[in-house]
């Protein structure tokens, strides 16, 4: 794709990626501009700026300005653009073609990717993918994991593990994977995307051009858009496929063209709950369609511990006899929905809140209801969260206004398990659901160390 340098390249958002893109387009000989709305970004500062000025990169902060937008020949979007926002409307209508940053990735590098979509799970699959491919591969993780797919290309890799959310599939044609998981999919992103059968449209971009699928066999929605799926396809947790990876007497086992073998046991398995047995599922098949050897696969499993911000044991706890759980990275219900069955026939006390995402809370109530002990609720949503558990029936309801006052009512209810899983955005309190997550692990185990 890199075959003009007389390009002009518009850049959508100071952010990590767009940095990124700039950096790289610009080792490439590419004529840069990078456009920023907010004024209030975490990256407009002195020294950020003062490095993308000598390397000859442009910058604007506060506006898309009609001189920046002039001449581009294609634009790169920073994910977290809404599709509706008025730059898209203007470069639409001056005919400059916006994609994204995966989609850059993708035509600029010869290492194929292996990528992970859907509402949950994704952060969880796309690690343990890679860390099980490492054992013969060069693999590192990419995407919305934290790591743009661009900063990697310059160097050799066997693949490519991507996470990859709606916001980057929105402004994909060709990006093409070697192999494409799905692993389910619930309501979220109504906001960014305008409507839930938009939200899932994005997602399904992913297998538009895939050579393998894989598919939630559980999940009705995903079911029916794999039926209309040309490619080769694979299902996980059913064993009623010809290719599949599925539980059975206790282990977990992997079926090519009818063909069964047994890949490991539960029992060695370190990561806690059905829907990592799913992740665990979607693991293998992809590192046996890559043919790493069961020997390699079972070592790496073994060994994986769960990834951070997701349902996280806090160590280092020395008071008292609760345990804590860090589950910042479910920022909506669904995801916390998946957080309470981890812990079944335990006394949980859950601390949720945050910024809403204004998602239905009935079958939340009613999981609530089943699994909790205690309910804390946090931050702006916690009158929402709150309202709707009462209503529900749900008695043993706490309210507090930040999160440090939630984590200090549950250690005085003393039940057994103290899960941290917001079931919302981090924003009104906190950078990121890592900022979140970091800040939860630290207040408790400075406070009980």
């Amino acid at each position: 794709m890199l075959n003009n340098k007389e390009e002009k390249v518009l850049i959508l958002g100071l952010s990590k990626t767009g940095i990124e893109v700039a950096k790289y387009l610009n080792k490439h000989n590419k004529k840069c501009f990078i456009t920023e709305l907010n004024e209030k970004n975490e990256n407009n500062n002195e020294n950020c700026l003062a490095d993308l000025k000598n390397a000859g990169i442009e910058v604007e902060i506060g506006k898309h300005s009609d001189e920046f937008i002039e001449n581009a020949n294609y634009a790169v979007a920073s994910p977290g653009i809404p599709p509706t926002s008025e730059i898209f409307i203007k470069l639409k209508e001056k005919n400059i073609k916006v994609i994204s940053e995966i989609e850059l990735a993708y035509k600029n590098t010869k290492s194929p990717f292996v990528s992970i979509t859907g509402t949950n799970g994704k952060t969880t699959t796309t690690m343990l993918v890679s860390y099980i491919l490492s054992s013969i591969y060069k693999s590192p993780v990419c995407g919305n994991i934290g790591v743009p797919p661009i900063s990697l290309i310059d160097d050799k890799n066997d693949y490519l593990i991507c996470e990859v959310s709606s916001f980057q599939l929105e402004n994909t044609d060709d990006f093409s994977s070697e192999i494409a998981i799905f692993t389910n999919f619930t309501p979220d992103h109504i906001n960014y995307h305008g409507s839930l059968e938009n939200y899932f449209k994005a997602k399904a971009k992913l297998f538009k051009n895939a050579k393998f699928a894989v598919f939630n066999a559980k999940d009705e929605k995903i079911n029916e858009f794999a039926k209309n799926y040309n490619g080769e396809k694979f299902y996980f947790d059913d064993d009623n496929y010809k290719n599949a990876s599925y539980i059975k007497n206790n282990a977990i086992y992997f079926k090519q063209n009818d063909i069964e073998e047994k890949i490991i046991n539960l029992d060695d398995i370190k990561l806690v709950g059905h829907h990592n047995y799913q992740n665990v599922m979607c693991s293998v098949i992809v590192a046996k369609l890559l043919n790493v050897p069961n020997e390699k696969i079972q070592e790496k499993i073994k060994t994986f511990d769960s990834v951070e911000h997701r349902i996280e044991l806090v160590k280092n706890v020395k008071k008292g006899t609760q345990k804590f759980y860090n589950d910042s990275k479910a920022t909506n219900p669904e995801a916390t929905m998946v957080a309470l069955k981890s812990f079944i026939n335990k006394k949980v006390t859950l601390l949720i809140g945050g910024r809403d995402k204004n998602t239905s809370l009935d079958q939340f109530c009613v999981d609530v209801k089943k699994y909790i002990n205690n309910v804390v609720v946090f931050g702006e949503a916690k009158e929402r969260f709150y309202n709707e558990l009462k209503k529900s029936g749900y008695k043993n309801l706490h309210m507090t206004n930040k999160m440090f006052e939630a984590i200090d009512k549950a250690i005085s209810l003393n039940d057994e398990i103290v899960l941290l899983s917001p079931s919302c955005a981090s924003f009104d309190e906190f950078k990121s659901y890592e900022d979140r997550g970091i800040k939860f692990k630290e207040y408790v185990t400075n406070k009980l160390s």
